[in-house]
């Protein structure tokens, strides 16, 4: 007999169920907009057509009866979560050309903007110019982001534990290593894949900006 459960992320499934249960995910990581209501932001959909969606999702095993807003195991793997991460002061083409590269990789982008803290022990003398929850707001304007996260206190990893993504996309700038992020992800039992992306316009970068800008736009 074969199984009509979408069981693994290979498996086909239609495009308003998957967008249904990305925004499902995305509001488990952040309670503070209900799925219906993140989801009315993209597609003007009623309320009851919505309960009828999820209502499906339920009988066929992706979504918790007990709880609609949750995704049951095998709803979640139905999702592959792409996570980037970066301090996005100042948005430029080069940010735009490595997030829409990174959704490619995945059906929901996640990504994590960093505290000051946290930027500044990468880069200990880095201006930034905008707080965390403005550079979120930022980062959250772009339409074919799902979820924008301020990175949690302590390090990258403690922010991975939580999203839990099946990628990693690094910038093609950004400092980290592939390896050492791969190997710190699975001695916290986490099988994620790590990859690099490349862009075409390596010269756009926001510290290139700030040096060049900064004075004249900012008064810095």
């Amino acid at each position: 007999m074969i199984s009509l459960l979408p069981h693994s992320r290979d498996s086909q499934m239609d495009p308003l169920d998957k967008t249904i249960l990305a925004n499902l995910y995305s509001s488990m990581l952040d309670p503070s907009i209900s799925p219906y209501v993140r989801l009315k932001a993209r597609l003007p959909i009623s309320q009851e057509f919505y309960n009828s969606m999820v209502s499906r999702l339920i009988k066929i095993g992706l979504v918790e009866k007990s709880d609609p807003t949750k995704l049951t195991f095998i709803g979640r793997d139905a999702l592959n979560v792409v996570l980037v991460g970066g301090v996005f002061d100042l948005i430029h083409p080069g940010h735009i050309h490595t997030l829409k590269a990174a959704k490619a990789e995945g059906d929901v982008l996640v990504v994590v903007v960093a505290r000051q803290s946290t930027a500044q022990k990468i880069k200990k003398y880095r201006k930034i110019y905008h707080d965390e929850k403005l550079r979120r707001d930022l980062v959250t304007s772009l339409n074919f982001v799902d979820l924008a996260l301020i990175g949690k206190e302590g390090t990258l990893y403690d922010t991975v534990e939580y999203v839990k993504p099946n990628v990693i996309a690094l910038g093609y700038d950004q400092a980290h290593s592939e390896k050492d992020i791969a190997e710190n992800c699975k001695k916290r039992n986490l099988n994620v894949q790590v990859i690099r992306l490349s862009t075409p316009i390596p010269g756009s970068k926001s510290s290139k900006i700030k040096e060049e800008m900064g004075d004249s736009i900012y008064g810095i």
